[in-house]
Formats: structure tokens, C-alpha cells, sequence
């Protein structure tokens, strides 16, 4: 009887052990994610403090495709006989300008320390992975920050200018002498450029999603191909939502989804052929 209730009362046979054992790892993968956090939160803040002090010249940077539809689209009245376009940018509140700052002023910061950010994930997942998966992952360090550079471009030189123009062209006179005028507020034009900067940057990473799902062996190229009517649907969908109610610009965002879902499938088939090769090694 004695016997038994020692064994009864072992750390290892209540599991005590397993308990203490599981708990330990946890804790200090817990421990190094707060790490990770702390590193990435004073790198926002240094871009944050960076950009306080450059923000009128991003500001001005920002407003340039505004300046050049003004531009435009005045030349045009002109050329008709009529009045051309102020091209004036308005807050109404009192501190409606100072906080736009800020706004602008953090998301510089995060595109900024986005590099560090990223550098802590991989630092975050990195002893978890294989040499081989190592090497594997820090491409996509790399291209994923090209990828949203090179959508944002692309709203820059050619969505936006176009968006700006659609809208000032609606201004109109009526017959009693009445017009219908445009006068955009600062914070409301901020709202839609980084709008469609993240909208288009973001979707711009949708080949390194697919790419490091195919790897984790999530999604399969032959899946993706099934699947092109329900991707259709969904970037369809997803183009409607986040930028402005005109097809031009939808069309422009979902084809350019869809252009990178097809590049997606391309990536997951190449990393299916070289799977064997690297299992072997």
C-alpha cells in the first residue's frame, strides 16, 4: 500500500515533469518574441522621429500627382474658355493638419523600419528552421519589400494621377450660374493615397505568401489551378473594396492580383520540382 502511494505521488507519474519541461521552451520562446517586439517598436519610433523632421517634404511629395491633375485638368478648362483649377487642399478643423502630420509622419516611419520588422521575424522563426530552410527564407526578406515598392510605384505613377483626374473632372456649372466644386480635405486626400498604397503593396505580396505556403507544403500549384475560379471571384471582390468606386482603378488593382497569382503558381510549381532535391540533401 505504502509502495503505491509513493508512485502515486511522483512528479513523473502525475506528469509534473512533462508539465515543467513543456512550460520552460514556452516561456522562453515567449521571452523572445517580447524581444523581437521591443527591437521592432524602437525601430517604428526612430522612423517615426526620422520622418517628423522630413514631413513637409514627403507631404509635398504626396500632393505632387494632386498638383499635376490640377495642372492637367486646368489646361483642359482653359483651352474651353473657362476659369482653370485653384488646386487648394483644405482642413477644417484646428488640429486636423497637425494630426495628418503624424499620421504621415508613422507611416513613413513604418516603411522605414520595415527592413528591421522583418529582420526581427526572421530572427523570431529562424531557430526553428533547417540550414536549408534558413537560406530558403531570406529571399523573401528581400523581394518582399521590392514587391511592395514596386506596387506602390505603380498606384504613384499611374492609379493615382489617374484617380485625382477622374475626380476633378466632375466639377461642373449649371445653368443657373451654380457650381459644383471640389474642395478636397487634407486628411480625406491622405485617406486614399495610403489607401491605395497599402491596398496595392500589400497585394503585390501575395506571390511571397503563396510561395512560403507552397514551401510549407500548405498549397499545392495543382490546387491553386483548381482554384482560379474562386481566386477570380475573390480579387474581384477584394479590388472593389479598397479603392475607389471607379472600374478603371478596380480593374487596374485586380488585374494586377491576378497577373501575381498566376506568377504565384509558377513559384509553388518550381518549388515542387526542387522539394526531392532538397529532402535528399
Amino acid at each position: 500500500m505504502t509502495a503505491k502511494l509513493e508512485t502515486g505521488t511522483s512528479p513523473d507519474a502525475n506528469g509534473d515533469g512533462d508539465i515543467e519541461d513543456s512550460r520552460a521552451p514556452l516561456l522562453d520562446h515567449l521571452k523572445e518574441l517580447r524581444t523581437r517586439l521591443i527591437y521592432s517598436m524602437i525601430a517604428l519610433i526612430i522612423g517615426f522621429v526620422i520622418c517628423l523632421f522630413f514631413v513637409r517634404p514627403i507631404f509635398d511629395l504626396l500632393v505632387l500627382p494632386f498638383e499635376q491633375a490640377v495642372t492637367k485638368v486646368s489646361a483642359d478648362l482653359i483651352e474651353q474658355g473657362k476659369p482653370g483649377l485653384d488646386g487648394d487642399l483644405i482642413y477644417t478643423q484646428v488640429l486636423e493638419f497637425f494630426f495628418v502630420k503624424l499620421k504621415l509622419a508613422l507611416f513613413g516611419g513604418l516603411l522605414l523600419s520595415f527592413p528591421v520588422i522583418a529582420y526581427q521575424i526572421y530572427r523570431f522563426v529562424a531557430p526553428g528552421l533547417y540550414k536549408n530552410e534558413k537560406m530558403a527564407f531570406l529571399p523573401y526578406l528581400i523581394v518582399s519589400p521590392l514587391l511592395f515598392l514596386v506596387g506602390a510605384s505603380m498606384v504613384f505613377f499611374f492609379i493615382f494621377p489617374y484617380v485625382l483626374e477622374f475626380g476633378l473632372r466632375q466639377q461642373q456649372a449649371f445653368s443657373t450660374g451654380a457650381t459644383v466644386t471640389l474642395l478636397p480635405k487634407v486628411s480625406e486626400y491622405l485617406g486614399l493615397a495610403t489607401t491605395l498604397f497599402i491596398a496595392f503593396g500589400l497585394s503585390f505580396q501575395l506571390p511571397v505568401v503563396l510561395s512560403l505556403l507552397g514551401r510549407a507544403g500548405i498549397v499545392s500549384s495543382d490546387a491553386l489551378k483548381k482554384g482560379r475560379r474562386y481566386a477570380v471571384v475573390g480579387i474581384a471582390l477584394f479590388a472593389a473594396f479598397v479603392t475607389p468606386p471607379d472600374p478603371i482603378t478596380q480593374i487596374a488593382l485586380g488585374g494586377a492580383i491576378y497577373i501575381l497569382y498566376e506568377i504565384s503558381i509558377l513559384s509553388v510549381r518550381m518549388i515542387e520540382k526542387k522539394r526531392p532535391e532538397e529532402e535528399t540533401s
